[in-house]
């Protein structure tokens, strides 16, 4: 079964979204440890700076494996 562009997409997005919460809150946690002390508007703003590439980055990767699939089984 192939999955549609439009899901690919989808499930791209749902990463981001997980793993910008999981990076915030690795943030909150960890910039401490190494001196860095930033309020949770700054950790917001890091967080944000990378979201579109990591959307791009999952989404140009499923489409890529995805056509390395259908090509394997042409």
């Amino acid at each position: 079964m192939k999955q549609s562009r439009t899901m690919s997409l989808v499930e791209a997005a749902a990463n981001v979204v997980v793993g910008y919460v999981l990076a915030i809150a690795t943030q909150i946690v960890v910039f401490p440890w190494f001196g860095i002390e930033t309020g949770l508007a700054e950790h917001l703003s890091i967080g944000l700076a990378f979201v579109g590439v990591s959307l791009a980055r999952g989404y140009l990767l499923r489409r890529l494996f995805e056509a390395i699939r259908m090509r394997s089984v042409e």
